[in-house]
């Protein structure tokens, strides 16, 4: 298991996003998204959420990377939150590492989910040394699977049952890249050069 060592949230700069620490100033990313019919079901933004719960999940994500859970990024386009995507490392023993991520509802399809995973991925990679990334993704969410796949991910199969989405059980598909399979498909990481990170 992760032992509890404080992480330091690093900015990631891309040609296209930055990633980022949440601020104060994203409240209005956080309220957005918490409209979403998908979203605060499988993220701990709270549905329709006021001001006070959405300034309370910003400090969630702190503290994330405080107890050593994994690193938290806000998506920063065009100075604007529009997302958020993380790096989570339970099994970092183990040489893995799982990414979430999602881009609220008015800034969707403009490229922003495939340019942060790439940027994290490279970063995932190359800074944290985890040998294997994955994802978990419900079937019918063919957006987000297709940003995995844009950016090199494998589907690997098919997970019955495998999470509780509300109070329902859902089926979801495991992606994963391996850092010897590396990122190769155009839009992957090892074609992006232009990725830089600020401490």
């Amino acid at each position: 298991m992760r032992t509890t060592d404080e992480l330091q949230i690093p900015v990631i700069r891309d040609e296209h996003v930055t990633l980022r620490p949440f601020t104060a100033g994203d409240i209005g990313a956080v309220l957005d998204a918490s409209t979403d019919s998908h979203i605060p079901q499988i993220t701990s933004v709270p549905r329709h959420a006021d001001r006070a719960a959405a300034a309370a999940f910003i400090t969630r994500q702190h503290d994330r990377a405080s107890s050593g859970a994994g690193y938290s990024f806000a998506i920063d386009a065009d100075s604007a939150c529009v997302g958020q995507i993380g790096l989570w490392l339970r099994d970092l023993d183990q040489g893995r590492g799982t990414i979430g991520y999602w881009v609220r509802p008015t800034s969707r399809r403009r490229g922003y989910a495939a340019a942060a995973l790439s940027a994290l991925t490279e970063w995932a990679f190359s800074a944290v040394k985890v040998d294997r990334l994955q994802l978990y993704i419900e079937p019918w969410n063919v957006g987000s699977w297709r940003t995995a796949e844009r950016v090199g991910y494998e589907r690997e199969g098919l997970l019955r049952s495998w999470e509780l989405v509300g109070d329902e059980r859902r089926d979801m598909f495991m992606y994963g890249l391996t850092r010897s399979g590396g990122c190769s498909p155009a839009g992957a990481s090892s074609t992006r050069p232009g990725t830089q990170l600020t401490t």
